[in-house]
């Protein structure tokens, strides 16, 4: 059974997140909001997941050296190769060379 979490329960994880990489990263909020150019209290807001703006994220997530984890976010769309089978065209039989008419 799959459980599907509410959005301020993915705001609570990835905030949590960004707290531990900025700990492992031995900085301060202060250091990080300033590196990362943006407020304390977005900051702030983002690892207490009350709710930030993407650009807060991509920012930190910046800051911290952790680009490529937005990668995996959303990676590029491809079509399945089972996609690509049911949309290929039927496959048409060759037919046979017409006799001339006799004249």
């Amino acid at each position: 059974m799959e459980i599907i979490k509410q959005t301020e329960d993915w705001e609570a994880d990835l905030g949590e997140q960004v707290r531990q990489l900025r700990l492992r990263a031995n900085l301060d909020q202060q250091s990080l909001a300033r590196r990362a150019g943006i407020g304390l209290s977005a900051l702030k807001n983002l690892e207490s997941g009350k709710g930030a703006t993407l650009k807060t994220l991509i920012k930190t997530l910046r800051a911290l050296d952790r680009a490529a984890w937005l990668e995996t976010l959303a990676p590029n769309v491809s079509i399945s190769p089972l996609q690509m089978l049911k949309t290929q065209p039927v496959r048409q039989r060759a037919s046979r060379p017409r006799k001339p008419k006799a004249e």
